[in-house]
């Protein structure tokens, strides 16, 4: 059986590999705490609030994340792909997202605000009304996503392929246009 936590303050503590493992959090708010060393197993976070933590190269394989705001937090190199499905719901602001996977996901609604997602595996995700507000997504790869209704309009540095991703009334600024047609080794100024 997990230990349940509800509603604690959590700061500035390093976590050890299996230290917060079978433990469920809800409504908790996690301050400049390290969780890069962790290998979680059978966590559940419901509401929780992480602000300036560190999640690098951290193994999440066993989480679930229901209602989850992160905000600058760092989680390079952090495989989402293997999170618990049910309910997953995650916001991110202001984070370093470099070289994750989120990798056939469900990320409907999904906020991504000012951060940096260089190198993200969102592949056969499904990105539907997702908002790509201000980020930084050089060499992030969207093949077999489905991008339906995402906001695309203030992010940069993005190539994808309408060929291979689904964009139905998904929306881009007129200065992204040409990250749409990379692939055809168009010139556009």
């Amino acid at each position: 059986m997990s230990e349940y936590n509800l509603d604690l303050q959590y700061n500035d503590i390093t976590y050890g590999e299996n230290e917060v493992n079978f433990k469920e959090f809800e409504s908790c708010t996690f301050t400049n705490c390290d969780f890069s060393e962790c290998n979680f197993i059978a966590v559940t976070f419901i509401d929780c609030h992480f602000n300036s933590c560190d999640f690098t190269s951290s193994k999440i394989n066993h989480v679930a994340l229901r209602t989850v705001f992160f905000n600058k937090c760092k989680m390079t190199e952090v495989n989402f792909a293997m999170c618990d499905k049910l309910i997953f719901e995650v916001h991110f602001k202001q984070c370093v997202l470099d070289f994750s996977k989120f990798y056939t996901l469900k990320m409907k609604g999904t906020t991504f605000t000012n951060s940096s997602l260089v190198a993200v595996d969102f592949m056969s995700t499904n990105l539907t009304a997702v908002l790509f507000s201000n980020c930084d997504l050089y060499r992030s790869e969207f093949e077999k996503a489905i991008a339906d209704k995402a906001d695309f309009r203030t992010s940069y540095n993005y190539s994808i392929d309408p060929t291979k991703t689904k964009l139905k009334k998904a929306q881009f600024s007129i200065e992204g246009l040409k990250g749409l047609l990379t692939k055809y080794n168009i010139i556009v100024e």
